[in-house]
């Protein structure tokens, strides 16, 4: 039988690579089906908030993340941030993108965006050594709500779009020239996904962390 993280492993090793206009992998059916339907199965309300201007950090105070207490409560964060945290699953990651990521602390956010919202191009430079986005809204107009990409111009032009279908991926290693956002567009729902980063050790939200006292290792 197959495990969550015998199928994340082998979705991980199938991804494909794009070169253009930054070395990024695009992924299909990343999550078990459990985990998958389980993520937006979350009894947390999509916050009610205004104009993001652009950036998520905007309203942190609304912002959710698979911490500590929230794996406490709910088995499905407990799951999911465990494969995350697994050895084989950072070694994986490290061999496909060439990211240094032992030593880093993993970092989990569960987004679901309403209409109006809207991310202005930026990179995820500093801080963030690796960023992998999971879309997970089933409904037909999703394909549409996924990751813009841009070029590393002043005017930033816009590139294309990472597919947004249920269970699709996108990942990339935050670098200068890693310009993506998220352009505003019609909503007929609400826009579900994660949001897997690993950050250095001097991140200072430790509440926003999965394990606050526990690097990756391999």
């Amino acid at each position: 039988m197959t495990t969550p993280l015998d199928r994340l492993d082998a979705r991980l090793a199938a991804a494909q690579r794009s070169n253009d206009p930054y070395a990024h992998w695009l992924l299909r059916d990343v999550l078990s089906d459990d985990l998958a339907h389980g993520i937006p199965a979350l009894p947390f309300a999509p916050p009610q908030i205004g104009d993001t201007l652009g950036k998520r950090e905007t309203h942190n105070s609304a912002r959710r993340f698979f911490g500590t207490s929230e794996q406490a409560e709910h088995a499905v964060c407990r799951d999911v941030a465990s494969l995350f945290q697994s050895p084989r699953i950072v070694a994986r990651l490290q061999a496909l993108t060439g990211a240094k990521l032992e030593g880093n602390f993993l970092r989990i956010e569960y987004c679901q965006d309403r209409e109006g919202f809207w991310l202005e191009p930026h990179t995820d430079i500093g801080a963030k050594k690796f960023t992998m986005l999971v879309y997970l809204s089933d409904v037909p107009d999703a394909k549409d709500w996924g990751t813009d990409i841009y070029d590393a111009t002043p005017q930033h032009r816009h590139l294309g779009r990472a597919p947004g279908d249920f269970n699709r991926g996108l990942i990339f290693v935050p670098g200068e020239d890693t310009w993506h956002g998220v352009e505003k567009r019609p909503y007929d729902g609400v826009r579900k996904s994660i949001i897997i980063n690993y950050v250095i050790p001097e991140w200072r939200s430790r509440h926003e962390l999965a394990f606050p006292e526990t690097p990756v290792s391999v």
